[in-house]
């Protein structure tokens, strides 16, 4: 009896070296190599522009004298482009040689390893951004007055019982913990927004296809 279409299908992309339907199986493997080589283009290109806004940020930073956001800034931006470089290299360890199936799961667990990194790296990215921030206004140019200190000496002078702590009025030292705490706490969830504006259509894809081929195999 001839082959269902549907077994066809089956054999088609869960065996590498199928000899039934061979355009079925080239059509899933086109279709999965484009989505890793999609998420891999755009997952350069992302590392690239990542370094090139942490050399605007740097050179900015000096222009408008506020060169210890945009120094902090350049460190933290290019610490993360090395932590996503060296995962790369786990990405380029992925044998190619096993069938379509294998070689997508083998890729979606990468991205879950990928993502989880990051998402525990981003809870000192975020809070470290802010603090950047934070003391590009404080600290001003290097050499110069800094106008932090210059803020809290106008507000002792009209609050003079104030409580500082470390330089600091102890409200405002209280709202800074407060900020860092959160971005701490939320910082994976941020990170996790933030890549599915870029990447989310192509994982979606490869959930997509992964699940297909999963429901396949089960019926199989």
């Amino acid at each position: 009896m001839e082959k269902s279409i549907e077994t066809i299908w089956k054999e088609g992309f869960l065996q590498n070296d199928a000899l039934v339907a061979p355009k079925l199986n080239n059509l899933y493997t086109q279709k999965s190599e484009h989505i890793v080589d999609k998420f891999t283009r755009m997952f350069k290109i992302n590392l690239v522009a990542i370094v090139a806004g942490s050399f605007f940020f740097l050179g900015m930073s000096y222009y408008v004298e506020i060169p210890y956001m945009g120094l902090g800034m350049f460190i933290i931006l290019n610490t993360l482009v090395l932590v996503n470089r060296s995962l790369m290299k786990g990405l380029a360890k992925i044998d190619k040689n096993v069938n379509t199936f294998q070689y997508l799961k083998s890729f979606d667990n990468w991205m879950k390893e990928q993502i989880a990194t990051n998402e525990k790296f981003a809870r000192v990215l975020y809070p470290f951004v802010f603090l950047s921030g934070a003391a590009g206004f404080w600290f001003g140019s290097f050499g110069g007055d800094i106008p932090g200190a210059d803020f809290v000496n106008e507000l002792t002078f009209h609050f003079p019982e104030m409580i500082i702590v470390f330089g600091l009025p102890l409200y405002g030292l209280i709202g800074i913990l407060l900020v860092i705490g959160l971005l701490v706490y939320f910082g994976g969830r941020i990170y996790r927004w933030d890549f599915n504006i870029v990447y989310g259509r192509v994982l979606k894809k490869l959930e997509e296809i992964i699940a297909d081929m999963e429901d396949l195999r089960k019926e199989a």
